[in-house]
């Protein structure tokens, strides 16, 4: 009855003259959200429509951007200037009408996107900075470089070039700091740009990954600018100005591996003056270690390892990993030899320096051999790989003289070569291809000098084992700071050259214990299918691929344990024993010996756990490489997950 009630009521109101009235409201209604939607077109259209004036200036300063990019990749110092000027004045506009969007910045999902403009805005004008600083300090010798119309720089003598090139330096040095900051002000404001809030792709375009490839990018250039501060600075002092310095040149041949890169073959003796690099002398290793007026007893590791080697000779001097430790002990050595004269400190080059910068330079010719990188068949590697192999190894029925001097005189004609032209043909790939040698750690450096040592340290060019967060400011790593470690270690002790043919995979199995310790499944895989080599002596082969007897060294966090392991040998026997702990450079290692035959493969297996507590749920490896090698295939296991796949070709850091 109630609900038949309302309804009648509802009835006889709705039939009452009364009933136009809710016409009149609906009306109304229509008429206030209309006047709704018009309010808020005009108040989102007076905020949008700055938007068009900044996509209309973006594009000017895209194209005033692009004309200053090709004057510095032309290497016209007078168009880059006028093309940095016009740069910043477009960028300073664009600011401009790009501050006219904060307005928008009350819509919460809108904030954060123009924040991220504005760090952007920031990071450009820090860019420009930089590179004001740098076309300061190279204005004034614009022209002897090449870097201004027409170039008086390969007027000159080779020695005027690089005398020339380091009196830039010293006009550069006090830009340096200041142009680091401004680098380091650029990285912080693209640091603050979060590439999740953005989408993975817009219709087909990507969106997301090229925001983290240009922040990787940029990121990594600063890095090295950044943390080659120290270096920069020292380097007119290192390079003979105003005080002559001498430094020996050491050849590590990776191919027959040792800890620190390779066995040390030969070795050149250069005197820097104002730049001038003056070949002092060259010669084999061998004729160093003839000279000594004195005779060392072997240490343990050459005696347990080396085959048919009792006394310790310079050459096997780098036993250790940390390049700086190694190097003290070759100048330890280095005192009793005969002739031998003051230095100012070392500096290490292998095979892969020569062949890179014999990519740039093209083929040389040094005692009638070619030196080039083309690969040549007879070992599937670089043919200068081959010639410097066959000149010194080859056995020969006549006296060499002068054995292995080749290779000072090939880096001497490198140097030649890289100098006897005007810097816009060679200079800028030669920098970047030691830059990444040095990265690579197929160069590196001990000096005597403190703040030089310094120099190369932080850009990880001193070839440390990293114990401490300031050992190479170009790493994050933090010793005992929720960090794991890894550095596989290993020495061809009478192996021939076939290093040059084996490969390498790592495989590291981690597992987070309950308490934040981790157990670690290590595996090393080595494979050679390669046949043997000609060995014999009567033959007088070419002895490139032999048995490799590998003394191989894991370097893991301090206060690891052992559990197991497999697939390492008696030295003596070659019966299985299992791995040794010690400790060394403030690492728990294991120690062990196997050996991998042509067209065979070996295993090492071992189980430890460390004493790793991790901050934050995070995972963070270092994985240090070992100078020399060329990349080996790491595989990162996390809790029984594959995780991480790649080449180690320099060392790295790693977070999961």
């Amino acid at each position: 009855m109630k609900s038949n009630l309302k309804k009648i009521e509802l009835d006889t109101i709705t039939s009452t003259p009364s009933s136009p009235k809710p016409k009149k409201s609906l009306s109304q209604l229509f008429i206030y959200i209309g006047i709704a939607i018009v309010a808020c077109l005009i108040v989102f259209g007076v905020l949008l429509y700055p938007i068009k004036d900044v996509i209309a200036q973006a594009k000017v300063l895209s194209a005033v951007g692009k004309e200053a990019a090709v004057a510095i990749k032309e290497q016209d110092l007078v168009k880059a200037k006028v093309g940095l000027t016009k740069t910043r004045e477009s960028l300073a506009v664009f600011q401009q009408e790009y501050n006219r969007l904060h307005s928008l910045q009350f819509v919460p999902f809108v904030r954060s996107y123009i924040k991220d403009g504005d760090h952007v805005i920031r990071a450009a004008f820090a860019g420009l900075d930089a590179g004001t600083k740098a076309i300061e300090a190279l204005e004034p010798n614009a022209d002897l470089l090449g870097l201004k119309g027409k170039s008086t720089f390969v007027s000159g003598t080779a020695d005027d070039r690089i005398q020339t090139a380091v009196k830039t330096m010293n006009a550069l040095i006090p830009k340096v700091n200041g142009m680091a900051d401004d680098i380091d002000r650029l990285r912080n404001e693209l640091d603050a740009v979060n590439p999740n809030r953005y989408p993975v792709k817009i219709g087909k375009t990507l969106i997301r990954p090229q925001i983290i490839a240009a922040k990787e990018t940029i990121d990594n250039a600063a890095n090295i600018f950044v943390n080659a501060q120290p270096l920069l600075t020292s380097l007119p002092s290192i390079l003979g100005e105003p005080t002559d310095k001498r430094y020996l040149v050491l050849f590590q041949n990776d191919k027959e591996l040792r800890s620190t890169g390779g066995f040390i073959t030969a070795y050149a003796q250069f005197r820097f003056s104002r730049g001038k690099a003056i070949l002092e002398k060259a010669d084999d290793i061998y004729a160093l270690d003839a000279a000594m007026i004195r005779k060392f007893t072997a240490p343990a590791e050459i005696l347990t390892y080396h085959k048919g080697v009792y006394n310790l000779y310079i050459r096997d001097s780098n036993l250790s990993p940390d390049f700086k430790t190694s190097m003290q002990k070759f100048e330890d050595l280095y005192a009793y030899a005969a002739g031998k004269e003051k230095i100012d400190g070392i500096i290490a080059v292998d095979t892969h320096v020569l062949v890179e910068a014999l990519k740039i330079l093209g083929p040389m010719y040094v005692y009638g051999r070619e030196f080039s990188a083309v690969v040549d068949k007879r070992c599937d590697c670089p043919r200068a790989v081959y010639e410097l192999e066959d000149y010194s190894t080859r056995p020969v029925n006549y006296i060499r003289t002068a054995r292995k001097d080749i290779i000072g005189v090939l880096l001497h004609s490198i140097l030649q070569q890289a100098l006897g032209v005007s810097p816009s043909k060679y200079w800028g790939k030669l920098f970047q291809m030691v830059l990444s040698e040095i990265n690579e750690k197929h160069i590196l450096a001990y000096f005597h000098n403190e703040k030089a040592q310094k120099g190369a340290e932080s850009f990880n060019m001193g070839g440390r084992i990293m114990t401490a967060s300031d050992s190479a400011a170009i790493l994050k790593y933090s010793e005992g700071k929720g960090w794991d470690y890894l550095h596989v270690n290993g020495s061809n002790m009478s192996g021939a050259k076939s290093n040059m043919f084996i490969s390498e995979k790592i495989t590291k199995d981690t597992t987070i214990n309950a308490n934040g310790t981790l157990t670690t499944k290590l595996m090393v895989d080595y494979k050679n299918p390669y046949p043997g080599s000609d060995c014999g002596l009567e033959s007088g082969g070419l002895c490139l691929n032999a048995p490799l007897r590998n003394w191989v060294r894991i370097y893991t966090p301090a206060g690891s344990t052992l559990i197991e392991s497999k697939g390492t040998q008696s030295p003596k026997d070659n019966k299985p024993i299992p791995m040794i702990t010690n400790n060394s450079l403030g690492k728990t290692v294991f120690e062990g010996f196997l050996i991998v035959n042509p067209l065979g493969t070996a295993r090492l297996e071992l189980a430890y756990t460390s004493p790793v507590n991790l901050l934050n749920g995070t995972y963070n490896i270092l994985i240090q490489k070992q100078p020399g090698t060329d990349g080996q295939q790491i595989l990162l296991r996390l809790n029984g997950r594959d995780r991480k796949s790649f080449k180690l070709i320099s060392d790295t850091e790693i977070s999961l």
